[in-house]
Formats: structure tokens, C-alpha cells, sequence
């Protein structure tokens, strides 16, 4: 699918899915804004990906710098038409009775606070624009609970509700919303989940992670019409359907 003209911010993409989904949109033509704190790594990727991509450090647990890099963003390239909220965090990996408050509290600030300032901060200018797309990298523990991911499967959940919520409050007025379950993918977040050597999802065999870049290609193709009818929900890279419409083997 062509993105020629289109500009896309990506938060946490400094590596992982958000990295594979940066090159993916730049290649499909997009202009690409790279957000995460690692300036050093989201430096070398927009580099690498050439002119049309910018890095711009940003903690999404901060609204303020989100904002900031949402206005950075509209000033490079005019508008955004599209906002990933894919950083997330899943460290530390411990039992509710053992693991620090604080670093509990961490977790939900990335990966639901996170999603709702990117949100929050993207809206303004996508409805005075006419409209835009807010997808949410969502996951299956969203839905179920996982054995010392107390903190994953919370925040989760609840970035699954927000994007609920946009879409309720905001399809009427060009917001297209949606989030992707992707499954288990081979990144380095799945490398921390399996030295935890907590839960069964630790136990699978690398062979068993998709690679980033079917994610990274489910969300250009998320970002077109043929998923109009999936608006609000969660597309699941495991229901092979989706795969098939997406073309992902």
C-alpha cells in the first residue's frame, strides 16, 4: 500500500517492532518520525532510512514531551497522519508480592499513559486536519493474565479500552482507530521475558516468535481502507484470515 505524502510518528522506535515499522512506512513512502529515549539508536535508523525520516527523543510517560515531539513532528512535515503507539515496557518481571511499587507504577506510565498521551496530544491537530489514524500495539495479555505480568496485562487492558473509547468518541470525526495483537514476536523484549524463566510464554522456542516485520507490515496495512471494517477492534496477527488478507505467509 502506498503512503506517499502521508507523514507517521512511531513512538518506541529505537528497535523491535517500532523500528521494523518505521522502515516499513518510509519504504511505503511516509515521512517517518522516530520517537523513543534511546536518541543515539532512533539517530541511526532515521539516518539509516534516509531523508524524509527524523529522530526525535522522547519519553512517552511524559505528556509534555510527547506534545513536544507530536509539535516537532507537524513542523518538519506539515501534519500527521498517523500515530503508532507501540513503546512499551515489560520489566521487572516479578510476582505481585514481590515486585517494587515504584517500578510496577513505571510499567503503566509507558505502556498506558503513554498511549494516552500520544493520544491526547495527536487529536488536535488530526481533527482540525479532517482526520487521521491512531493504532495501539495491543497484546493477547490484554485479554488474559500471565503469571508475574501483573503490570503488562493491566496496562494493556487498558490501552485495549482507550482505543475503544476513541473510536467511539472520535470515528465521527476521521479518527480511525484500531489496535494490533501481534502474538509473540522475536525482539528483544521477548529475549527479557524468556531469561525471566517465569510462565510458559518464557518456554517457547525462538522458532515460535514471528519476525517484526509481519507487524510492521499489519500496520501500513491497517493504515488503508481495506481495513475499514476492523475499525475499533483489535486485528490479531494469530487469526490466520488476517494474515491472509495482509499477505503475510
Amino acid at each position: 500500500m502506498s503512503m506517499e505524502g502521508k507523514t507517521v510518528l512511531v513512538t518506541g522506535a529505537s528497535r523491535g517492532i517500532g523500528e521494523a515499522a518505521a522502515r516499513a512506512f518510509a519504504a511505503a513512502g511516509a515521512r517517518v518520525a522516530l520517537t523513543a529515549r534511546s536518541a543515539e539508536e532512533i539517530g541511526r535508523i532515521a539516518a539509516e532510512i534516509g531523508e524524509g525520516a527524523i529522530a526525535i527523543p522522547c519519553d512517552v510517560a511524559r505528556y509534555w514531551e510527547m506534545e513536544a515531539a507530536i509539535a516537532a513532528t507537524e513542523d518538519a512535515f506539515g501534519a500527521l497522519d498517523v500515530l503508532i503507539g507501540n513503546a512499551g515496557a515489560i520489566e521487572p518481571i516479578a510476582h505481585l508480592g514481590r515486585v517494587d511499587p515504584d517500578e510496577w507504577g513505571r510499567v503503566i506510565d509507558v505502556n498506558l499513559k503513554g498511549v494516552f498521551h500520544g493520544m491526547r496530544a495527536a487529536l488536535p491537530g488530526m481533527v482540525e486536519a479532517g482526520g487521521g489514524t491512531i493504532i495501539t500495539v495491543s497484546s493477547g495479555a490484554a485479554h488474559n493474565p500471565v503469571e508475574a505480568w501483573s503490570h503488562y496485562c493491566a496496562s494493556k487492558a487498558g490501552a485495549a479500552m482507550l482505543t475503544e473509547c476513541l473510536d467511539l468518541e472520535y470515528r465521527g470525526r476521521g479518527i480511525r482507530a484500531l489496535s494490533l495483537s501481534p502474538g509473540t514476536v522475536a525482539t528483544q523484549m521477548q529475549r527479557e521475558i524468556k531469561e525471566s524463566g517465569i510462565n510458559p510464554v518464557s518456554q517457547l522456542d525462538w522458532s515460535a516468535h514471528i519476525p517484526p516485520d509481519w507487524p510492521a507490515r499489519a500496520l501500513v496495512w491497517m493504515c488503508g481502507a481495506e481495513a475499514d471494517d476492523l475499525l475499533g477492534r483489535e486485528v490479531s496477527l494469530r487469526d490466520e484470515g488476517i494474515r491472509s488478507r495482509i499477505g503475510l505467509g
